[in-house]
């Protein structure tokens, strides 16, 4: 695996291991509402455990990754699981193929979410279930001594997303794809944990790459942050949404 494959990997276990982060996938699994055996795509599937937690719901579940090292971690990791490489605008599954569509963090990196929904409903069968799950970008909720620069800093962080509003419009973009009785939950991350301070240095540090702040200012936000986190002070909200509809 090159260097860039294994850094990703290290940033996608510390998302999953986020504190309330098991209980967002379990609710995304009840959101599906399909029954025992049905089919599943996972869209995205990074390293596989989302999928390896749906056969375990006695779902077939089906992990598609742009990323071919991904993929192949995913295999490495979880032995006999069915994980193909594909990305969102094609995907390697025959028309109605599958009852469950789920995306968990994908779609604000997509510059055509609806052209992802359109291929949405080709693999999913007539009454199938789609979930979308992520977080907005612009919507991270920070406790900083400078309002100004800690809001300069979200801003110019989201503004380095391919579609940082990609979750505030899963809604409108389910209906627009035809998709029916679209519902949406809110659940916020609470993080005050050390441990994730590498999330909001990561935030301070886009910000200045952007030139979004200078230099003197992302490090004495990021001085500060580190001072938070070892006085016990540091506080990371993120809201996740998850959506789900139906396929007529």
């Amino acid at each position: 695996m090159s260097t860039s494959a294994e850094s990703r990997v290290r940033l996608l276990d510390l998302a999953e291991a986020l504190p309330g982060a098991a209980a967002l996938r379990r609710r995304g699994y009840e959101l599906l509402s399909l029954p025992a055996g049905s089919s599943v795509v996972d869209v995205g599937c990074g390293t596989g455990r989302a999928a390896a937690e749906l056969a375990g719901r006695d779902f077939r579940p089906v992990g598609v990754d742009l990323d071919e090292e991904m993929v192949a971690e995913a295999r490495r990791r979880w032995p006999g699981l069915d994980v193909r490489t594909g990305d969102a605008y094609r995907l390697p599954l025959d028309d109605g193929s599958v009852a469950g569509y789920r995306a968990d963090k994908v779609f604000h990196e997509l510059a055509d979410p609806r052209r992802a929904l359109a291929e949405a409903a080709r693999v999913l069968a007539p009454g199938g279930v789609a979930v979308l799950v992520g977080q907005d970008w612009d919507t991270f909720v920070i406790d900083a001594d400078d309002r100004p620069l800690t809001r300069a800093i979200v801003h110019a962080r989201a503004d380095t997303v391919t579609n940082p509003w990609a979750a505030r419009r899963y809604r409108t973009l389910l209906l627009a794809a035809g998709f029916r009785d679209p519902t949406v939950e809110v659940h916020t991350a609470v993080l005050t944990d050390p441990a994730m301070l590498p999330i909001l240095l990561g935030l301070g540090a886009a910000a200045r790459d952007a030139g979004a702040v200078t230099r003197d200012q992302a490090d004495s936000w990021a001085d500060e942050q580190r001072q938070r986190a070892r006085d016990g002070w540091m506080f990371l909200a993120v809201p996740l949404f998850l959506a789900s509809a139906r396929r007529p």
